[in-house]
């Protein structure tokens, strides 16, 4: 992969399917014009991503060339220049905030909210204990009000908050990644890390994962959900279950040196299984 290219992270990008997620659950996701905007929508938040990633790299060049595997990143490795990395940058934030005019000013506003959010979590609030895993969960959030300001929909309090605590199981698990990854070299890597150990961060998975199991079987048993979907989306509560247990199993049982949500992408029993879940979703929201 061209540096260039590698270094806005496009494995990254999955994240921002959760921006489609208002589309498909208001039933509008099929229609053209919906579904141009939705696209336009996760097109102009990968754009802002991968600028804030850019930025985030060329801030910690060092102390990546140090990292068992950021070292390899393109900025860090030396293969592309900070000045490219920083045109690149201020461009591809250009085209998310210019083309995120198109789709109203509510949608221009959470990208920009976005980036700074995360441009400030990248100069200092990634070193604060809990507000840094916080902030990682608010970024899915902000995903989600974005897509819903792009078709003009309303999200439901149930989608954000199984949001919520699904993007909070991702980081707490990423950051005991990290932990266990670096091990006694963490703190050097990452300041936070001194302040977490895997005690620690086995509570707060272990609380958010049952939060997030909870909430999404109470968004499919809700009265103005069964109302508006039917009552099927309770058969999708066994795939959910499969999917945070599987990631689990990856996380506790099969250490990777990449970050564990990229494991995913990669093992094939949970793309069946996400396969499986949209499938199920699809035909409870569009067919039956």
């Amino acid at each position: 992969m061209p540096p260039p290219i590698a270094a806005l992270r496009p494995q990254q990008w999955v994240k921002n399917l959760f921006v489609l997620a208002p589309a498909a659950f208001a039933h509008r996701l099929l229609e053209i014009d919906t579904l141009l905007r939705a696209g336009l929508a996760f097109a102009l938040f990968c754009a802002a991503s991968s600028a804030v990633y850019l930025l985030n790299d060329l801030r910690d060049r060092e102390a990546d060339r140090h990292h068992p595997l950021k070292r390899f990143r393109p900025i860090a490795s030396g293969t592309l220049s900070p000045t490219t990395a920083a045109t690149l940058a201020i461009a591809l934030a250009a085209i998310a905030v210019g083309g995120g005019l198109y789709l109203g000013v509510h949608f221009t506003l959470v990208v920009a909210l976005y980036m700074v959010l995360n441009l400030l979590y990248s100069w200092r609030l990634k070193h604060v204990v809990i507000l840094d895993v916080m902030i990682l969960g608010l970024g899915f959030v902000l995903r989600v009000e974005a897509g819903a300001a792009a078709v003009s929909v309303h999200v439901s309090s149930w989608i954000l908050l199984c949001t919520i605590f699904l993007a909070l199981f991702l980081a707490f698990s990423k950051r005991r990644h990290e932990l266990t990854l670096l091990s006694a070299s963490a703190a050097d890597q990452r300041r936070v890390l001194d302040h977490y150990s895997p005690i620690f961060l086995d509570q707060m998975i272990n609380v958010v994962t049952a939060s997030t199991v909870i909430s999404y079987s109470l968004f499919a048993m809700d009265p103005s959900s069964v109302e508006r979907h039917g009552r099927g989306l309770v058969y999708t509560v066994p795939l959910v279950l499969f999917g945070i247990f599987r990631y689990l199993y990856l996380v506790y049982q099969k250490p990777d040196q990449r970050n564990p949500t990229e494991s995913l992408l990669t093992d094939p029993p949970f793309l069946v299984n996400i396969l499986l879940w949209g499938l199920t979703v699809g035909w409870i929201l569009y067919v039956q």
